[in-house]
């Protein structure tokens, strides 16, 4: 079995036509034809069904092509590790990251390692947290950004990086708009606007509520944070957002409070799999998020 007829195979399978598999592949058609018939004769069995021009997989040509993109990934992933061996820094690093964490913390990083590392390559992706989590646990991503850091598990590593104050956000001409500070159970017949269910910072603001002794009243509900900032401005409600998303400013129309009771804080890190080692350009980045974050805290 050759590598070349497992990506014929997979080419055609996705395209369920041999004609545009080969185009995508740049061979002639009879190439695709040959390969895949060697390849159904070497395993003893069909992998597509004939119907017309088309082809479709039959049930064992499914599984088959299951195991294949394991395979081609593992290849494609080797031979990403001994380029990378031979030159860390043309390396290309997968990274996830969640709404919370776009504005700030992923543009003033990744521009700090450019400046040392011009030539290593980013392949960046927005998600929930969820979804993150799973992407580093299947290696659809190298590493992800997360605020809180969860558990370390046996397919999950995790470092944090830094711990930061949660605070309130207020319409300018809010009752408490000219406290220093208050206490999260201040807030309890505030109407909020949060994330919606099933993102992180809704079920952190969610608990610290519920610690503090009352269940927030959601009104309104926005999928990043511009937008929940602007709902604040526009007097819809209140809201309770992490440090660094005031580091630009605080959004014209609102002011910050800070929350004296509870101490109200997350941690903020990067997570990355246990069960392969990191690539040379992604432990060069690894190394530099801690370091980069460390000097931050240290001085600031």
């Amino acid at each position: 079995m050759e590598l070349r007829q497992l990506r014929y195979f997979v080419a055609v399978a996705e395209r369920e036509h041999i004609s545009e598999a080969a185009e995508s592949l740049h061979v002639a058609q009879s190439a695709v034809s040959r390969q895949i018939a060697n390849l159904e004769t070497e395993l003893g069995t069909e992998l597509f069904e004939r119907i017309g021009r088309n082809v479709k997989l039959t049930s064992i040509g499914k599984v088959f092509l299951e195991h294949s993109l394991i395979a081609l990934e593992a290849i494609d992933f080797a031979k990403k590790q001994i380029d990378e061996y031979l030159d860390p820094e043309q390396g290309t690093i997968k990274i996830g990251f969640p709404t919370s964490l776009a504005s700030f913390l992923l543009p003033t990083v990744i521009s700090a390692f450019k400046k040392e590392h011009p030539n290593v390559s980013f392949h960046l992706r927005q998600g929930s947290y969820r979804y993150l989590i799973n992407a580093v646990k299947t290696r659809e991503l190298n590493l992800a950004f997360l605020g809180p850091v969860p558990k370390k598990d046996e397919t999950i590593d995790t470092k944090i990086l830094f711990t930061e104050k949660i605070s309130a956000l207020l319409p300018a001409n809010h009752k408490f708009a000219q406290k220093a500070e208050i206490q999260l159970a201040d807030l309890r017949e505030e109407p909020f606007v949060l994330f919606p269910q099933g993102y992180i910072l809704n079920k952190v603001v969610v608990d610290a509520c519920k610690s503090a002794g009352f269940a927030p009243n959601v009104t309104s509900e926005g999928e990043d944070m511009d937008a929940l900032k602007g709902l604040v401005a526009a007097g819809i409600g209140i809201t309770l957002l992490p440090e660094s998303a005031f580091y630009d400013s605080t959004p014209r129309r609102t002011v910050r409070i800070n929350i004296s009771e509870p101490n109200f804080t997350r941690n903020v890190g990067v997570i990355f799999p246990v069960s392969r080692d990191l690539a040379p350009s992604e432990q060069i980045f690894l190394d530099f998020v801690t370091d980069f974050f460390s000097r931050l805290t240290q001085f600031g």
